[in-house]
């Protein structure tokens, strides 16, 4: 029959009673520690999971932030190297939080460290104070761009010199640190460049380095058309017309052959020369009624005799009119002119007067005067290659598998001519093309993420680890080493007689003696139970409920 919770409870209170003092303390000491081991353990396991809220602060920055988390009571810890940890279900909120109330600040400086000059400052701390400030400045504002966490700059500014030989122009250098999962596109690259060179006198874009903090250099030329000239941007304008020229051919053979059989590839040739010509032609001159006038000047002078006032001498001949004017005769040659020639010869010369008349006419020239520039980027020559691959394989009647066929030479011609229409072909350029039709080698490449590496594997592993450590400790705890200790506590008492104490024997020979036994024997009896019940009342109080229980 089970035992009551009041008989649980006395048998335990007379078993712990009849233990010595030094097991009942090593039992207490064993009970509290597994207590407070269980209860360790379930506080460790509903502790929250702590992240990284910032790194790298400043000794004012991580201030602030840790005064602003008091302020709204959040739970946080602080490491080394100016690194603040949240909980990990709080990170993205703080960092919301925190952005609108402007912090972190950063830790460079910027130009307010001039608002306040200090007295008697030298010349060349004057100069580091300005180039202080002018890198903190550089640095804050490369810091919103979004993928940049933080940013700092350093400025390699020479002395001025008065002499052209010993001049030296200033270089910087720029170390990005870059948000987690983020990075730099080479437009942002150039960005960053143009931005610190324009902010720095006589600072040549190519004296700038863009360094993250992996230590990849994004200013470096990466390849050999690098060396003949072209910079980071004339790299990726190639780039960019060769992905253009390959993506439209692949778009208009994909429809026939299928958009996983045929790949293609493009190489171009671009001019990035600036050329700038001019030329002046001249034509042959056309007839006058059909050019234009340019400019016409006309002078006409005459003058006569007839209606002159006289003159010569004065006499009768002189004031007298002339006579009638005659038609002059020319005679043909050696034909006699007759004996009033001289005389007609004679009045003309006489009554005759002056005569001019000038006309300058300018026509204008067939001038023809051609300004050409060439565009940069010129594309000088395309190089295409394409693969097409064999038609699927088609299973014949008997349903077996059939073979990859090829294409016959009609569709290849076909598609030789879409590329060519795609790309523009041109053989003044001086073009290629070259279709082949090949079987692919199929390969299912499945790239699978091991578990230990997949970031839900590895948080429900954690999850599950800790609780599995904390119920294993649990449980041993308490069916390992509590459940022993209280079962030999919590036994019946007459069950206890193997224990050897004397009042365990004394109920064992209680519990055991017969009813009908001899004289001397129940005599002895009696009296050894009267004695233990003057001295253990409350025992034999319990033994005797347990025998009213019994029966």
């Amino acid at each position: 029959m089970a035992l009551q919770p009041q008989q649980l409870l006395s048998n335990f209170a007379y078993r712990f009673n009849e233990l010595p003092a030094s097991r009942k303390m090593g039992l207490a000491v064993v009970l509290a520690a597994s207590i407070a081991v269980v209860v360790g353990l379930f506080l460790w396991s509903t502790a929250p999971d702590y992240r990284v809220l910032f790194s790298n602060l400043s000794e004012k920055d991580a201030g602030s932030v840790t005064a602003t988390l008091q302020q709204l009571n959040v739970p946080h810890k602080t490491g080394a190297g100016g690194t603040i940890l949240v909980p990990s279900d709080q990170v993205y909120d703080l960092r919301f939080k925190l952005a609108a109330q402007g912090l972190p600040k950063g830790g460079g400086v910027g130009f307010e460290m001039m608002d306040s000059p200090k007295l008697g400052m030298t010349q060349f701390q004057e100069q580091l104070a300005f180039q202080r400030g002018l890198e903190g400045e550089l640095a804050r504002t490369i810091m919103s761009l979004s993928p940049v966490e933080s940013a700092r700059v350093h400025l390699a500014i020479p002395k001025p010199s008065v002499f052209i030989r010993d001049k030296q122009t200033p270089s910087a250098s720029v170390l990005v640190n870059m948000h987690p999962g983020r990075a730099l596109d080479p437009g942002q690259v150039q960005s960053i460049v143009h931005l610190v060179s324009s902010s720095v006198p006589e600072l040549s874009p190519n004296s700038v380095t863009v360094v993250d903090q992996s230590g990849n250099l994004f200013t470096a030329k990466s390849d050999g058309q690098a060396l003949r000239g072209l910079n980071s941007s004339q790299l990726e304008y190639i780039r960019q017309i060769e992905s253009y020229y390959a993506g439209r051919i692949e778009s208009i053979v994909a429809p026939i052959v299928g958009n996983s059989n045929v790949k293609a590839e493009v190489r171009a040739d671009l001019d990035f020369t600036e050329a700038q010509s001019t030329s002046e032609t001249y034509k042959p001159n056309p007839s006058p009624d059909t050019q234009a006038i340019r400019s016409q000047q006309s002078v006409e002078d005459s003058s006569g005799a007839a209606g002159a006032a006289a003159q010569g001498v004065p006499g009768a001949l002189s004031n007298q009119p002339p006579g009638p004017a005659a038609a002059p005769f020319n005679a043909p040659p050696g034909a006699n002119a007759g004996p009033n020639a001289a005389a007609n010869a004679g009045q003309g010369a006489a009554g005759g007067g002056s005569s001019r008349r000038e006309s300058t006419v300018n026509f204008e020239v067939d001038k023809t005067t051609r300004h050409t520039k060439e565009p940069m980027g010129r594309i000088k020559r395309l190089s295409v290659a394409v693969v097409v691959n064999y038609k699927a394989a088609v299973p014949d009647e008997q349903g077996n598998p059939g073979k990859p066929t090829p294409l016959n030479a009609d569709e290849l011609t076909q598609i030789n001519n879409l590329v060519k229409e795609s790309m523009g072909f041109s053989e003044q350029r001086g073009d290629t093309v070259n279709v082949v039709n090949a079987a692919f080698t199929e390969t299912k490449t499945e790239i699978d993420i091991p578990l230990w590496k997949d970031p839900d594997n590895v948080s429900m592993a954690k999850s599950l680890l800790k609780n599995l450590i904390v119920f294993g400790l649990a449980f041993y705890l308490v069916f390992g080493v509590l459940r022993p200790l209280l079962r030999d506590l919590v036994k019946p008492v007459e069950n206890a007689s193997r224990a050897g104490g004397p009042a365990s024997a004394t109920q064992a020979e209680l519990a055991t003696a017969p009813r009908s036994s001899p004289d001397g024997a129940y005599t002895d009896a009696l009296g050894k139970v009267k004695e233990f019940t003057k001295s253990n009342p409350k025992v034999t109080a319990d033994i005797v409920k347990e025998w009213m229980n019994k029966e």
